[in-house]
């Protein structure tokens, strides 16, 4: 009797907290996954570094697709443009808005897309989140639902749009890894491209906020004066 082959997923993977735990999820399936990474001339490119050593531990197909010749169209952002000031402070419209890159999971999407149907993989997944709502639109339900949608009939192979954390926020995304193990040590969340995380923009202020709401103490190493949070009150 043949064995049936395992499935296959395309995992949109930045070297963060949130696609580092979806793609440890995908494995834990026992899906064929490759990872995929874009250099979209972000700020913070040090996450693809970390991405890519963290392929290289698990031996994960992993292909980093350089796209900064479309920079000049999505330069409109703060992660995008370093002469911009990073906003600082807690994850919000009112100071996070200048972070919003232009349609950028709709690009990433259809290019995993492309790559899924390349390779035989009946999924794609990404790491959007509960958290995110207030702010991305391309991390909305709405939106989710829409390009699965689309996915379903833009190739003759159906592609499935799978964001396991859809509906959950960071801190009970950081939940699941932590049972199933994982050491968030190897991610990369903070949004300026430095040698150590600020712990002072709307990213690494919601990571540490999620750790102190599990009553953990972040691995990463901040710089030295950035705000530590409290424990006791699950916050920073």
């Amino acid at each position: 009797m043949t064995q049936a082959t395992p499935r296959a997923t395309v995992v949109i993977y930045s070297g963060g907290m949130d696609s580092y735990t979806v793609l440890h999820r995908a494995l834990r399936e026992g899906l064929n996954v490759t990872a995929l990474s874009f250099d979209y001339g972000q700020r913070h490119g040090r996450e693809l570094e970390v991405a890519a050593r963290v392929c290289a531990e698990l031996g994960v197909p992993h292909q980093v697709v350089d796209i900064r010749a479309i920079h000049g169209l999505i330069d409109n952002s703060a992660l995008t443009d370093a002469s911009r000031d990073m906003p600082e402070g807690d994850y919000g419209e009112e100071n996070l808005a200048a972070t919003v890159v232009p349609n950028r999971n709709m690009i990433l999407l259809s290019l995993a897309i492309a790559k899924a149907v390349n390779v035989g993989a009946e999924r794609v997944d990404y790491g959007a989140h509960g958290g995110d709502h207030v702010l991305y639109p391309d991390c909305r339900p709405a939106f989710v639902e829409a390009m699965n949608a689309v996915a379903a009939i833009a190739n003759f192979s159906p592609v499935e749009i799978h964001a396991p954390y859809l509906r959950a926020s960071k801190a009970e995304i950081l939940a699941d890894g932590l049972a199933m193990g994982l050491d968030y040590a190897k991610t990369w969340t903070c949004y300026r491209g430095e040698a150590l995380a600020c712990g002072r923009c709307g990213s690494c202020r919601e990571r540490l906020a999620a750790f102190a709401a599990n009553g953990q103490t972040d691995p990463l190493e901040y710089a030295v004066d950035a705000p530590r949070p409290d424990l006791a009150r699950g916050g920073v």
